[in-house]
C-alpha cells in the first residue's frame, strides 16, 4: 500500500490502513505491507518520519495571515535520501511548508494570494538551521500563497545560512512565469479571481527582474520554480536549491524497489485522479517504478477522470470509491472515505 493522502479527508497512514484492512478481510493470508507517502504537499513531515525516523520539533511560527500557529517538521541525524552534500554525518531538517504556509490553514473565505505569505516557511527552516541542520529539505505543496518565496526570504533575514544545503521536494514542474507558471495554473485555487492574476503575475515579474539584475541570474524558467507559489524559484535563485521528486525521496528511503520486486500487487492512489496523475504525480511514480518489475498496480481516488487513459499507461486496476452523483459533504467525511475504501479493496483482482 502507497496511497497519498486523500486532502482534507484521510490521511496517507489511514487511507493505507483502510485498504490493508479489506484486503485482509477477503485475504486474511495475505501478507501486506504500508508505506506512508506524500510528494511534498500535506503529509511529507509524517512521511519521511514513518520512512527515516528522527526527531519531530514543535514550535510557533505566523499563518499565511500573520497568525500564530504551531507546526512541526523533522530533524534527522542522518543525510536525506537525495543528499547532495559531502559531509555524510549533517543534520537534516524536513520541513513541510503547508505546516506553516499551507491552504489547510484558512478557511474558504480566507483565502487571497494577494495578502497570505510564506513567512512561516521561513521561521521553520530558520529554527532548523538553530537547531545544527546543514542540509535542509522543503516539501513544496499545498501552500496558500502566491508571493515568489519573499515572506521567507523576509523570514530568514539574519539568520546565517552558510554553508546550507536546500533540497526542494516536489513533483511540479512548472516555471514561475507564463502560462504554465504558478500563477496561471496555481493561484485560482488559493483563492485568487480572475483580477488578481495579472496583479500576481505582474508582481512576480517585477521580482524576477529585480533579482537578475542584482544578482545576474534567473532561475525563475526552471523546472520546479513555480512550486507551491514561487516559493521553488526563491530557494532555486537565492541558495541555489537543488530539485528532487518528492515521491522518489521517500520511496528511496523505504527502499521500495526490494518491496516492488516481491510484491504480488501494488495499491496506490490519490483523492483526484486524471490525465494530469500521469504528469509526475505520485501514483505515476510508483507506476513507472512498477513497470521495471512488472508488478500490476491498482489505484484508487476519490475521484476518477479519463479512466480509459490511465489504464492506457499501465494502471491494471482502476477504482473510484465513490457512487457516481455522490454527494461531495458526504464523500469527505473521514469514515465514510475510510468505509469506501475498505470495500473497494475487497475487490482487487491478484
Amino acid at each position: 500500500m502507497a496511497i497519498d493522502s486523500l486532502k482534507g479527508c484521510l490521511s496517507s497512514l489511514e487511507a493505507n490502513e483502510a485498504v490493508r484492512d479489506g484486503i485482509l478481510c477477503r485475504w486474511p493470508d495475505a501478507e501486506v505491507f504500508t508505506v506512508p507517502v506524500s510528494d511534498g504537499g500535506e503529509g511529507f513531515v509524517d512521511a519521511v518520519y514513518g520512512a527515516v525516523g528522527g526527531q519531530l520539533i514543535e514550535t510557533e511560527v505566523y499563518d499565511p495571515l500573520m497568525r500564530p500557529v504551531c507546526a512541526r517538521y523533522l530533524l534527522s541525524d542522518t543525510a536525506s535520501p537525495a543528499h547532495f552534500s559531502s559531509d555524510k554525518g549533517c543534520k537534516t531538517a524536513y520541513i513541510e511548508m503547508a505546516q506553516a504556509s499551507g491552504l489547510c490553514l484558512l478557511q474558504p473565505e480566507e483565502r487571497n494570494p494577494l495578502i497570505t505569505t510564506s513567512y512561516g516557511t521561513g521561521q521553520l527552516i530558520a529554527d532548523a538551521v538553530q537547531r545544527g541542520a546543514r542540509e535542509i529539505v522543503v516539501g513544496l505543496g499545498g501552500s496558500a500563497t502566491s508571493d515568489c518565496g519573499r515572506g521567507m526570504l523576509q523570514a530568514l533575514e539574519g539568520t546565517n545560512l552558510h554553508g546550507i544545503h536546500f533540497i526542494i521536494a516536489t513533483d511540479v514542474d512548472n516555471p514561475l512565469l507564463g502560462p504554465r507558471g504558478a500563477v496561471h495554473v496555481f493561484a485560482r485555487q488559493k483563492g485568487a479571481t480572475e483580477a488578481m492574476l495579472d496583479e500576481l503575475e505582474q508582481r512576480s515579474v517585477a521580482f524576477v527582474s529585480e533579482n537578475r539584475r542584482i544578482q545576474g541570474r534567473d532561475c525563475s524558467q526552471q523546472p520546479g520554480a513555480g512550486a507551491a507559489g514561487g516559493v521553488g524559484y526563491a530557494l532555486m535563485q537565492f541558495f541555489g536549491a537543488e530539485q528532487q521528486s518528492g515521491a522518489e525521496l521517500i520511496l528511496d528511503a523505504v527502499n521500495f524497489d526490494t518491496l516492488f520486486s516481491e510484491a504480488d500487487l501494488v495499491v496506490t492512489g490519490e483523492g483526484s485522479a486524471d490525465r494530469q496523475t500521469l504528469m509526475g504525480k505520485l501514483p505515476s511514480v510508483i507506476l513507472a517504478k512498477a513497470k521495471h518489475f512488472r508488478t500490476p498496480v491498482a489505484l484508487v481516488a476519490g475521484r476518477i477522470t479519463d479512466a480509459d487513459a490511465l489504464l492506457s499507461a499501465g494502471f491494471a486496476q482502476v477504482f473510484c470509491i465513490n457512487p457516481p452523483e455522490s454527494p461531495l459533504a458526504e464523500c469527505m467525511k473521514s469514515d465514510v472515505a475510510w468505509q469506501r475504501l475498505h470495500e473497494v479493496a475487497k475487490s482487487f483482482n491478484t
